[in-house]
């Protein structure tokens, strides 16, 4: 099996290769390894997923001891890059981040994303740019310290809670803070929420690093995101749902036997 530096260097390739890469968002071991049997590059999992496996809600509701377990399960069970939601980072303060990442990057996993909102009952919003790069600096000194390269892909949820119409009005501060985060060592940068062409392709023409944007429930539209200058593509919380639905459906119908 390849070791964890190796699965770095292949995960981070492929934010540069021909086309972008496409990440189904797992949520356990037989899932990451449905994924993997199914062709998939690299493998990442969806907070709201894995909590909903597990029986928590989204927003650093799941038991940091569990996350840690979990997401080492993932890593063992598969030969593919894993890239584990670490939502906000579970700590309030800088150094317990850094103690916090380097016990991610014990669990094999190649990267992470790390983003800018507040969870439930620390704060509402997003953190000042300030303080959410000052947060990504020591994501980045803890984690080189253990695997050099280490994947930080550096999330801003300021189009995830805002309107639509938004978002034009937004745009400059989503640039900013994608140079921002790029200066405090970044890997790659996260806009989910952003669903129009014009605005991605402008954050993607003004961004040093490779933006990552989240496919809608029906997955279409690569080609255009690709020739808009987008790197990485997820699916987010779509599958875990759609396996849901699937589940309910045979449930249903197991009653209405009855």
């Amino acid at each position: 099996m390849p070791g964890q530096a190796e699965k770095l260097a292949r995960f981070a390739s492929l934010h540069n290769g021909a086309r972008p890469l496409v990440l189904v968002n797992i949520w356990d071991a037989g899932s990451a390894r449905a994924v993997a049997a199914a062709g998939a590059r690299a493998l990442a999992t969806g907070s709201a997923s894995v909590g909903g496996a597990l029986g928590y809600a989204d927003g650093e509701a799941v038991p940091f001891d569990l996350v840690l377990d979990h997401a080492a399960r993932i890593v063992a069970a598969v030969e593919l890059p894993v890239s584990l939601d670490f939502e906000a980072g579970y700590a309030a303060t800088t150094d317990g981040l850094a103690e916090n990442i380097r016990q991610v990057v014990g669990t094999g996993a190649a990267g992470i994303n790390l983003e800018d909102g507040y969870p439930a009952g620390e704060g509402e919003g997003v953190r000042p740019p300030g303080e959410a790069a000052a947060r990504i600096g020591a994501a980045r000194a803890a984690a080189d310290s253990l695997l050099p390269g280490f994947w930080i892909n550096a999330r801003t949820d300021i189009c995830l809670r805002e309107r639509p119409e938004d978002h034009p009005a937004r745009i400059n501060d989503v640039i900013a803070r994608g140079a921002a985060y790029a200066a405090a060592g970044a890997s790659s940068f996260f806009v989910p929420g952003l669903r129009d062409i014009r605005l991605i392709a402008e954050i993607c023409a003004a961004c040093p690093l490779p933006v990552n944007v989240m496919a809608g429930p029906e997955a279409g539209g690569f080609g255009a995101l690709a020739e808009a200058g987008v790197r990485r593509i997820s699916y987010g919380p779509f599958p875990w749902r759609a396996a849901m639905a699937t589940l309910t459906s045979f449930a249903h119908r197991a009653a209405e036997a009855d």
